[in-house]
């Protein structure tokens, strides 16, 4: 039999699980490669053997920069290659498909069907259009309620693995100091510490089999697994009930990016988020788009007001407003909760940080020009971290204005006057997540 000859296209998240579930110890196909994009200095790794099976992968999978496909498709006779990512507009994602068709090989999109993993437990999976629609608060809303309920709720985070690839097999975090030992990122720890401070376990990593498997006999129990989704891809496991956030700040992206359309259409609710700060126009194309794509969907109209610790520090100066880092880059946002805060508490300019940023900051800026006047909190290594520390210091401001999900001074030395941005999920009138979740305790308990 002749193996068809694959390269998985991929960002160190998706095109693992993909392998894992669909390729791993599967004789019919040998995946030659992996590709990376989006995350900053994660290629030139390799998937290890112990992951991806000694069987038919003794030496390991090598990971190459996605600009290096049209040469991996000739040298090494690849058939078909799998788009594994997630956060993509259709123009670039046909962009990449007319590359690898005109290399010669097949381009490929796998399903749900034969990804998803079914749990011994409910599942609730929450997930999002776009990268910063509001999926964090989502989901500890949603925490809030089942554990209301009494119930046990262990949740599973889309993969950040940018490591040790073998060291981050199976991932537990209970505690802030889990933070610290596993070595995590800022992107890891702004998705991580928000559930953690608040009492539940949360587990990341690459085998997503082995994670399902460890969160389901979790050592403090377990009644629900909570699926905290990544950008705006698909849930890895089977859910029994799928919630969907959309941002009308980014109206037309429930239809035009992928795989966000395809968490819109296999929606069982859809939130629309941040209708306290976005205009009536967009909130409406939004609505119409779910209205013609998932009509049976559970509509919910929601805002995430925010809180600044000292607001007084804001107003009549010059901000340098912090937001989330993939929210700002292949998110494509132009604004976040720092800098309607600064809106909001009046205060007198914006400043551009693009100027003062050093290193890998101004590397960034380079390939996102669209950044607005904002800093995106960069942290996927040390020197990443390095240089989001000068480039504030560098940057002439009164006040700093942290809009990211942790509070910034644990990490890096901040020595200019900084207030935190607080935001949480506000659901407006009804039907609503009380309701949503009713009927879901009804169903399984």
């Amino acid at each position: 039999m002749t193996k068809k000859r694959i390269i998985i296209i991929g960002a160190a998240g998706r095109d693992f699980h993909n392998f894992n579930t669909y390729f791993r110890h599967n004789p019919e196909f040998n995946v030659l490669a992996f590709t990376a994009a989006q995350i900053p200095d994660i290629y030139g790794r390799k998937y290890p053997k112990e992951l991806a099976g000694e069987d038919l992968y003794p030496d390991g999978i090598p990971i190459y920069a996605e600009q290096d496909l049209p040469r991996l498709i000739r040298e090494l006779q690849i058939d078909s290659c799998i788009f594994s990512y997630s956060d993509i507009s259709y123009q670039k994602l046909m962009n990449i498909g007319a590359m690898v068709n005109a290399a010669g090989a097949n381009f490929v999109l796998l399903g749900h069907a034969k990804t998803m993993i079914k749990s011994t437990k409910p599942v609730v999976a929450i997930g999002a259009t776009r990268t910063g629609c509001g999926k964090s608060q989502t989901s500890r809303r949603v925490i809030e309620l089942l554990m209301a309920k009494g119930l046990k709720v262990v949740a599973v985070r889309h993969p950040m693995p940018y490591g040790d690839l073998n060291a981050q097999k199976v991932q537990r975090f209970a505690t802030v100091e889990d933070l610290k030992k596993n070595k995590c990122t800022i992107e890891e720890m702004e998705e991580y510490e928000p559930h953690v401070v608040r009492g539940n376990v949360i587990y990341a990593g690459v085998d997503y089999e082995a994670i399902l498997r460890a969160a389901e006999n979790d050592p403090n129990g377990c009644d629900v697994i909570l699926w905290d989704g990544g950008n705006n891809d698909f849930p890895f496991y089977k859910p029994d009930l799928t919630i969907c956030v959309a941002d009308p700040h980014r109206p037309n992206a429930e239809i035009s990016y992928y795989p966000g359309e395809v968490m819109a259409r296999i929606a069982d609710v859809i939130v629309i988020n941040k209708i306290d700060s976005s205009v009536p126009e967009n909130i409406q194309i939004v609505r119409d788009n779910i209205n013609k794509i998932n009509p049976k969907a559970i509509v919910i109209d929601a805002a995430s007001p925010i809180t600044v610790s000292k607001p007084e520090l804001i107003r009549g100066k010059r901000v340098l407003a912090i937001e989330d880092g993939p929210t700002l880059t292949h998110g494509e946002m132009k604004l976040g909760a720092a800098v309607i805060a600064a809106q909001k508490f009046g205060a007198a300019e914006l400043v551009n940080p693009k100027a003062y940023a050093v290193g890998k900051l101004a590397e960034t800026f380079r390939i996102y020009p669209n950044i607005g006047n904002l800093l995106p909190a960069m942290g996927y290594g040390d020197q990443q971290i390095k240089d989001l520390e000068t480039t504030i210091e560098n940057t002439p401001c009164d006040v700093v204005v942290i809009g990211t999900p942790i509070d910034l001074n644990r990490i890096i030395k901040i020595s200019k006057p900084n207030v935190r941005v607080d935001y949480e999920l506000q659901e407006i009138g009804r039907p609503n997540l009380v309701e949503v979740i009713d009927d879901f305790m009804v169903k399984h308990f």
